[in-house]
């Protein structure tokens, strides 16, 4: 994991910019009630965003919780597109239809691939020109990551930028705390414990699915049963102690939580990663990690865990 190939991948991540096996479904919205319709499916101000204007949202359930974490770009008065982690755009095509009862508006998973780029540099090459395949260009930025996703029906790989392997972006995935369906983030979640509720959500638009929840959270301080924190391993337990994603967090002899994600990082030489915690466990505090031949050392933080 930690090999040249990997360190190389790394730094073009984290200094430069890099291809990277980030998979993305699309939707794509159209009719005359589009914008009002999603209006009132998502968390965010939709009718608000300018047309070529894109931000993060959450559709939730009836409950609050959560069904997927998505992008939301205006493509026109009457057209959205809506991404989301590969796997969950059919999915979340079925959720959307659920609600929509008389109201004018087709909603489709469109046959488009995404070719992410990630790093500092890549906003800049992919405003420099379009390549071939490649229909539409969505900035990224989480914990102080950044990039541009390009969706089309087959984008081709952009000249001269590094093709890097999953094993260097789950390092600066884990590092950003960004999180992804299916670890991170699943049916359980709710919308505070990960910590999206700045980024995703509007507290001053009208009424949405699942507002009432998020609403009374925030009435409340937002406390929260478990928070979503990142993990450092001691640098004494080795380069690679035998932690994984599922593993059980203890303090003393009580379990806090468990480990969603795990993986190497450079900028900090030792393991590092994400998983929630009791809300009692306030960064930065000790904490064990039952491992495969032990109990690890460890250190609960705040995200991101690299600036």
């Amino acid at each position: 994991m930690t090999g040249p190939a990997f360190v190389d991948d790394y730094d073009a991540l984290r200094h430069v910019v890099g291809i990277v096996p980030v998979g993305r479904d699309i939707l794509r919205l159209a009719g005359a009630d589009a914008v009002e319709y999603l209006q009132g499916q998502c968390s965010q101000d939709i009718a608000a965003l300018a047309v070529g204007q894109s931000a993060d949202a959450l559709v939730l359930t009836p409950q609050g919780k959560l069904d997927a974490l998505v992008r939301v770009t205006r493509a026109g008065d009457d057209e959205l597109y809506v991404d989301v982690d590969a796997g969950y755009g059919e999915a979340l095509a079925t959720r959307l239809a659920r609600f929509k009862l008389r109201v004018k508006v087709d909603i489709e998973v469109l046959d488009w691939t995404c070719l992410a780029l990630r790093g500092p540099d890549a906003a800049a090459l992919a405003a420099d020109a379009m390549p071939p395949g490649a229909s539409l260009a969505l900035p990224f930025g989480w914990g102080g990551v950044t990039g541009v996703d390009l969706f089309g029906a087959d984008p081709a790989p952009v000249a001269a930028v590094r093709r890097c392997g999953v094993e260097a972006w789950e390092s600066v995935r884990v590092e950003s705390g960004v999180p992804v369906m299916g670890t991170e983030l699943d049916e359980r979640t709710i919308a505070a414990e990960a910590d999206l509720l700045d980024r995703s959500v509007s507290f001053t638009k009208g009424c949405y699915t699942g507002q009432e929840l998020v609403a009374r959270l925030d009435a409340r301080g937002n406390k929260v049963a478990r928070r979503l924190r990142g993990i450092v391993v001691d640098r004494a337990a080795g380069a690679h102690p035998p932690v994984s994603a599922g593993a059980e967090v203890r303090v003393g002899e009580r379990t806090v939580g468990r480990l969603t994600s795990v993986a190497w990082s450079s900028a900090l030489e030792t393991v590092v990663a994400l998983g929630y915690l009791h809300r009692d466990v306030e960064p930065p505090g000790q904490v064990m990690i039952g491992g495969d031949a032990g109990d690890v050392a460890a250190e609960a933080r705040s995200l991101p865990l690299v600036g």
